[in-house]
């Protein structure tokens, strides 16, 4: 098993405040007041923004928990980097909106060197996953009475 060091697990949590602060500077101050007099789209993103400030909180007590979390950050910033950003550039349709919404979303590479990288590989990939089927030793056992 991969152990974590604790500058790591630090550095984890630092990600995580990032996107509690960053994320929470915007997304709360939409919640509480605009998000429904907003776009449907618009909204949309901002409840799912705000979620995930909301469960980075988390991720400062459980770094190791949360990392789907951060990986989910990750993911859909690449994609969209991958799929909006790169071929608008490629076919010169470039304007200052997009620019600075690819300035704000290629912020994620700050979060790859944050990412125990190893332990993502043994616990998410290697690792084996649960069962499909129901199991004796997978069922539920009811709490006990007290």
């Amino acid at each position: 098993m991969n152990t974590i060091s604790t500058f790591r697990l630090y550095l984890l949590r630092a990600g995580y405040l990032v996107l509690v602060i960053g994320l929470g500077m915007e997304m709360w101050p939409a919640i509480v007041g605009q998000v429904y007099s907003m776009r449907m789209d618009s909204s949309l993103v901002t409840c799912m923004l705000w979620a995930l400030s909301v469960l980075s909180i988390l991720g400062l007590r459980y770094p190791l928990q949360m990392l789907p979390l951060l990986l989910f950050e990750i993911t859909w910033k690449a994609a969209w980097l991958l799929t909006v950003a790169l071929p608008h550039w490629t076919r010169g349709q470039w304007n200052q909106d997009l620019a600075s919404t690819t300035f704000a979303v290629s912020l994620v590479v700050i979060f790859l060197p944050l990412v125990p990288w190893p332990y993502v590989f043994t616990h998410y990939v290697r690792k084996t996953g649960d069962r499909w089927g129901r199991s004796a030793a997978a069922a539920i056992s009811p709490m006990p009475s007290p």
